[in-house]
């Protein structure tokens, strides 16, 4: 189970890096067409179909990345006051909703990746992008981002529930390091 996990998160971490090429690629793209257009006074005919499809395609690679840094947006104030066994249980449980989701947007773009593929689907622009292409991240993604919930539930039965950090941890601490100072001063 240690080597499925860590697999997972190799693949989630290489997913991490291509999806910010995608995004340092669309960010030059844009700078082209905007030196294309405004400087050289001429048309532009794929960079904003390309910059579309490049953050797309970084949003749903990064997902799994996103994930596996505890970069989602999760409601943990009910864990944060739970027992470790109850927190266990809730973080469990959300796995799993969240695996279910994930898998279910993951049979549905997998789908439409066959359907566009088959069918031969074309962008209806000027470039005209096989559909493929762009959908194609889209379903790996899913995927990927199912397995890496399988992981992360995984992780959890073997090293426990993850112990999230107050937010006021920090601010606690400064209290009573100042109240302390304050206190040797007297």
């Amino acid at each position: 189970m240690r080597g499925f996990i860590a697999v997972s998160s190799a693949i989630s971490k290489a997913l991490g890096f291509v999806s910010a090429l995608l995004l340092a690629s669309a960010v030059l793209s844009v700078a082209h067409m905007v030196f294309v257009r405004y400087f050289l006074g001429q048309s532009t005919v794929w960079q904003t179909e390309y910059t579309i499809y490049a953050i797309v395609c970084a949003t749903f690679l990064g997902a799994p990345w996103t994930l596996l840094v505890r970069g989602h947006v999760n409601v943990d104030l009910l864990q944060i006051a739970s027992p470790p066994k109850l927190r266990l249980v809730l973080q469990v449980l959300s796995g799993l909703a969240s695996l279910l989701f994930a898998g279910l947007l993951a049979y549905a773009t997998s789908f439409y990746l066959m359907e566009t593929w088959e069918y031969g689907w074309r962008s209806e622009t000027v470039w005209a992008v096989p559909l493929w292409i762009p959908t194609l991240p889209m379903a790996a993604g899913f995927i990927m981002l199912s397995v890496q919930y399988v992981a992360e539930i995984l992780r959890l039965f073997l090293d426990g529930p993850d112990v999230p950090e107050s937010p006021l941890a920090d601010q606690t601490e400064l209290f009573s390091e100042t109240t302390k100072t304050a206190e040797a001063s007297r």
